[in-house]
C-alpha cells in the first residue's frame, strides 16, 4: 500500500482547532439561535477568527491587555462576570480590587504633594528617644531646611521622623509626614502640618523619590536601609535623575562602607564610582547643604 503525504492547502489556514472557518461559523450561528448566552468568549474568538494556529494551546482570547490560552480560557467574559449578581463580598479583597486601592493611593498623593514646592526628605529610625544625638541634630537640620524655604518630608513617625518634622514646624516650614500601616501603629507624629497614610510601602517610597531633591540618611534599621538603598539604586541605574545623599553619623555607617568599598566593589558588584552617590558626614550643617545643592531657587 503506498502512503501519500497530505497536501496543504489554503483552507487549514482558518482551522484553529482542525475545524475549517465555515463550519465554525455555522456552529456559532446555530448556537446563537439557541441562545446567545451559551455562547463563550472562546466561540467569540474563534468566530471572529482571533484563535491562533500553530499554537501548543490552539485557541486564544485576549482579555485587554491579557493573554489567555489553554487550561486559562475563561468560560465568562468580562462583561459577564460584571453584570453577574454578586451575594458575596469576597470581591473586596481581590487583586483587581486592590488595583484600585492603589491606583488611589497614587491619586491622593499626587495632589496632596503638588503644589508643596522643593524638598528634602530625612529617613532614619522611629526608635531614637528625644535625649539621643541623632534626635537633636535631626532637628537641627529641620530647622535649617525650613529656614531655606524648604519644605522637610519623613516617614511621619517617632524618633528621627518625628525630630526632623519638629525642627520644621518649629521653623514655620511645610512639615511632611507620608506615614504607613503597620500592624502597631504609631500615627502621624503631632509635628506634621502636612499628612498622609499609606497602605503600600511602594507607593510610598514613589513619593518620597518624586517630591524630593535631595536626601539626608540618619542611622536607622532595615526601613532605613531599603529606603536608602531603593534610592542609590534608582539613580545608579538611571531610572531618575541624580540626588544628593547625605548619610548622616559616620561611625554608625563605616561598617557598612567598609563592606561596600571592600567585599562588594573588590567582586564587581558595583562599580568604583557607586560609592561616590553620597556624602558622609557628621556636620548637620554639611548634611543640609549636601541635600539642598540642587536645589535652586
Amino acid at each position: 500500500m503506498t502512503h501519500q503525504t497530505p497536501t496543504h492547502t489554503p483552507q487549514d489556514d482558518d482551522c484553529a482547532s482542525g475545524q475549517p472557518q465555515e463550519s465554525i461559523v455555522n456552529t456559532a450561528h446555530a448556537q446563537t439561535q439557541n441562545g446567545a448566552a451559551q455562547r463563550t468568549p472562546a466561540d467569540e474568538q474563534r468566530v471572529h477568527g482571533l484563535s491562533e494556529p500553530g499554537t501548543p494551546f490552539g485557541e486564544t482570547y485576549h482579555r485587554g491587555s491579557v493573554l489567555l490560552r489553554g487550561p486559562m480560557l475563561p468560560q465568562e467574559s468580562s462583561t459577564a462576570n460584571l453584570l453577574r449578581q454578586e451575594s458575596s463580598t469576597d470581591w473586596l479583597h481581590h487583586d483587581p480590587w486592590r488595583g484600585l486601592r492603589i491606583q488611589s493611593e497614587f491619586v491622593d498623593g499626587f495632589g496632596a504633594l503638588a503644589e508643596i514646592g522643593p524638598a528634602v526628605s530625612i529617613f532614619g529610625s522611629a526608635r531614637v528617644k528625644p535625649d539621643d544625638p541623632v534626635y537633636k541634630s535631626a532637628r537641627t537640620m529641620g530647622t535649617m531646611i525650613a529656614q531655606r524655604n524648604i519644605a522637610v518630608i519623613t516617614g511621619g513617625g517617632p524618633g528621627t521622623m518625628e525630630a526632623a518634622n519638629r525642627g520644621a514646624s518649629e521653623a514655620g516650614g511645610v512639615s511632611v509626614g507620608l506615614g504607613i500601616e503597620l500592624p502597631h501603629e504609631q500615627g502621624i507624629n503631632q509635628w506634621v502640618n502636612l499628612g498622609l497614610n499609606f497602605r503600600y510601602f511602594f507607593v510610598r517610597k514613589t513619593m518620597f523619590v518624586k517630591y524630593s531633591s535631595g536626601f539626608i540618611i540618619c542611622p536607622g534599621g532595615f526601613g532605613t536601609l531599603d529606603e536608602m538603598f531603593e534610592l542609590l539604586t534608582l539613580v545608579q541605574t538611571h531610572k531618575v535623575r541624580y540626588m544628593p545623599v547625605a548619610l548622616f553619623g559616620s561611625q554608625y555607617w563605616e561598617g557598612l562602607i567598609e563592606w561596600l568599598r571592600g567585599p562588594v566593589q573588590d567582586h564587581g558588584m558595583i562599580s568604583q564610582i557607586d560609592p561616590s552617590l553620597f556624602i558622609v558626614t557628621d556636620d548637620p550643617e554639611e548634611a543640609v547643604s549636601v541635600a539642598t545643592s540642587e536645589i535652586r531657587q
